[in-house]
């Protein structure tokens, strides 16, 4: 599957930056299609409405726009701390899964990042519970008044472990997940009938796409019994929302289907599959925005609005060396200098 390669040309701090940079405004720019697809799931009642347009349109009409935002601060503060820790525990998993030679392959590969990906959703598991919280709720009458204020009330009236509710459910979800990267990556080339090395840019963003697609999908059943255990509470009106009265995972699998049919597990779908697109081409084009900015300040580039590269520069250096080799150069020309008069 493709994913940003690492530029050595970048510090750790700047790449952690433009990651950062680029998933808060791509999670700000398709905050609606969210809300639209965590109602969904939930089954919070919103009148007739059906579809993303038509949910999104009643919370507008009923709570202002920008109710369509409910959550999102949360969604992005939690950016910074889940990239280091996914990018920590694939390091580590990574090694592990590295033979004697020092080769991994690319299955190993994708399932040291769903392992990463799921160690980083368990330790910052509580703020994604506290998104949902936040966008199930009515900003006329909330129950919570912000972030601290939610975490707060939910640890002294429910407990720590509601903090966890649902969590099982990032598990169990990790392993359709992994299974659809590895049925995306291992067709890739019959996709595209050609070499994985020759993809054009366009193509791995459609392939970046395509495998999104693919694993939300396969793991969504999953994703929306976590959502109504994450809303549900005896102690927000009217139960969180929730449309089905559950005693844990298993027993909310089982009323949905009762209730709702099998399709019912993907309620929700549609905004979440058309959010794809413009989360990540908003994605990739800020952090390559980003990037060039970080590139031309480390003077690899000569302009941060192309990726021209600076002539007699060495492009294998570390950002570190280039520095270092041009203070070299700075402070030998300057003892060269012959004094004048």
């Amino acid at each position: 599957m493709a994913t940003w390669r690492r530029d050595g040309r970048l510090t750790g701090s700047q790449r952690l930056l433009c990651a950062g940079l680029a998933g808060t405004l791509s999670l700000s720019l398709t905050a609606p299609l969210e809300l639209a697809t965590v109602l969904a799931q939930v089954g919070v009642v919103r009148g007739r409405a059906r579809g993303p347009w038509g949910a999104g349109l009643c919370v507008w009409r009923a709570e202002g726009p920008r109710a369509l935002w409910k959550g999102n601060a949360v969604a992005c503060l939690r950016l910074f701390p889940c990239s280091a820790v996914q990018l920590a525990a694939y390091r580590k998993f990574v090694v592990l899964f590295t033979d004697d030679l020092g080769h991994i392959s690319q299955w190993r590969s994708i399932m040291a990042g769903s392992l990463a990906g799921m160690v980083s959703a368990i330790v910052t598991y509580p703020t994604d519970l506290i998104k949902t919280r936040l966008i199930v709720q009515n900003m006329l009458e909330p129950s919570y008044r912000g972030i601290l204020h939610a975490f707060s009330t939910i640890y002294q009236q429910e407990g720590f472990l509601a903090l966890y509710r649902g969590v099982s459910l990032t598990i169990l979800g990790a392993l359709p997940f992994s299974a659809g990267s590895l049925l995306v990556y291992m067709n890739l080339e019959k996709i595209w009938n050609g070499p994985r090395d020759r993809f054009s840019l366009l193509q791995n963003f459609a392939n970046v796409c395509l495998a999104a697609a693919v694993t939300q999908t396969l793991s969504f059943p999953f994703d929306t019994v976590k959502r109504k255990m994450q809303a549900q509470s005896s102690y927000l009106p009217h139960c969180g929302g929730v449309d089905v009265h559950f005693s844990g995972a298993v027993d909310c699998f089982r009323q949905i289907v009762k209730a709702q049919g099998v399709l019912g597990l993907w309620n929700g779908l549609t905004a979440n599959l058309l959010k794809i697109v413009p989360y990540f081409g908003v994605m990739f084009g800020t952090f390559e925005f980003c990037k060039r900015i970080c590139l031309y300040q480390n003077g690899y580039i000569v302009s941060p609005l192309s990726y021209k590269l600076t002539p007699g520069v060495d492009q294998s250096l570390k950002p570190q060396e280039l520095r270092e080799l041009k203070k070299f150069f700075k402070t030998g020309q300057l003892k060269s200098k012959k004094p004048t008069l």
